[in-house]
């Protein structure tokens, strides 16, 4: 299943990027598998993350990790803010 994932950030992009990146193995273990992320144009603080999940209860697991929490708490991300699109297969 893919899906989008947007979000507010209160750091900065280079900030969230560097965080974000270094979850990569923890989304691994997840089989949560990244196929683009970015922020508009005119807005570093709104970033749009393209993602590829085997199974939905792995991607809720792994939104209780506390290496995945831990990385986004501190790239300043806006949980609050989150929207979460299902993309039609």
């Amino acid at each position: 299943m893919k899906i989008i994932m947007n979000v507010e950030i209160r750091e900065g992009y280079p900030k969230w990027k560097e965080l974000f990146d270094s979850a990569d193995e923890a989304r691994k273990k997840y089989g949560i598998k990244v196929l683009a992320y970015g922020h508009p144009k005119d807005n570093e603080n709104k970033v749009y993350q393209v993602l590829e999940v085997d199974d939905m209860n792995q991607m809720q697991e792994a939104m209780k990790d506390p290496e995945i929490a831990k990385a986004r708490t501190d790239a300043g991300v806006d949980l609050d803010t989150q929207e979460i699109v299902f993309l039609v297969e």
